[in-house]
């Protein structure tokens, strides 16, 4: 026996080096995407804040009275639907291409997509007040934070549930295309209420998925590209929780 636990001595102690700098390079890796997912939610609340300095004429009592001519061409002409369609085009040409781009390149499409992304989110400030969204923000801040740790650490797989909730995705979009037409208030709280919960449930699902993607073995490009896809992933479903957040609790002006 005395001989044997020498001869596996070593290997044990190999494999516990292995554990550990798999670890550090998980972790690394981690920080990396939190990295680029909070530098886009920032770009984007300072893109979302400038545009709306810019876009509209307020009273002393800082009550909103009209647009500037940017704020008219940005939002009352066809520019409006550049700016919808823009970041969606953005981001199914990262998600088709990834594969085909250098890291680089695609951790500046990722700003980029954040940046519109704020254009569009300009109008939250005409219609909420600036207190709530910044009280909506930190509620979404704290709960997302918990939602990704319960992700990262859990070791029960949300696979299925994360499935589950891909569909209820299309069950949201198709509810808000059906909502635009009747401009039902009782069925906008609920997609509200569902969006929070399907996006909430996205956040500890996508974080799971990060961390089981992550190689030791992937070269920089390989993993500069996972890094961006990962903060691309963990940053949508922030904004999307925020801004179903904002609708239920935000004050209106």
């Amino acid at each position: 026996m005395s001989n044997f636990d020498r001869n596996y001595a070593p290997f044990r102690g190999v494999a516990t080096d292995r554990a550990v700098a798999y670890d550090t390079g998980l972790r690394a890796h981690m920080i990396r995407v939190y990295n680029y997912m909070a530098g886009g939610v920032a770009l984007t609340g300072v893109v979302a804040w400038l545009t709306y300095q810019m876009a509209v004429v307020t009273n002393a009592s800082g009550a909103i009275t009209g647009l500037t001519p940017f704020g008219h061409a940005l939002f009352g002409t066809p520019l409006m639907w550049l700016v919808i369609l823009a970041p969606l085009g953005l981001v199914f040409f990262m998600s088709f291409r990834i594969g085909y781009i250098q890291a680089s390149t695609a951790r500046l499409l990722f700003f980029i997509y954040a940046g519109s992304i704020g254009l569009s989110l300009a109008t939250l400030f005409m219609v909420y007040t600036a207190t709530s969204i910044t009280r909506v923000f930190f509620i979404s801040a704290a709960a997302f934070g918990a939602l990704s740790l319960y992700g990262y650490t859990t070791n029960r797989s949300l696979d299925a549930m994360g499935s589950f909730l891909m569909m209820g995705v299309i069950g949201l979009l198709i509810a808000m295309v059906v909502n635009i037409f009747l401009g039902s208030t009782m069925l906008q709280w609920m997609i509200s209420v569902l969006g929070v919960g399907i996006f909430a449930g996205l956040t500890a699902w996508d974080t799971q998925k990060i961390k089981e993607f992550y190689d030791p073995m992937d070269d920089g490009t390989i993993a500069g590209r996972k890094a961006v896809m990962g903060a691309l992933s963990l940053y949508l479903d922030f904004i999307n929780m925020f801004t179903f957040l904002l609708q239920l609790m935000g004050d209106r002006r």
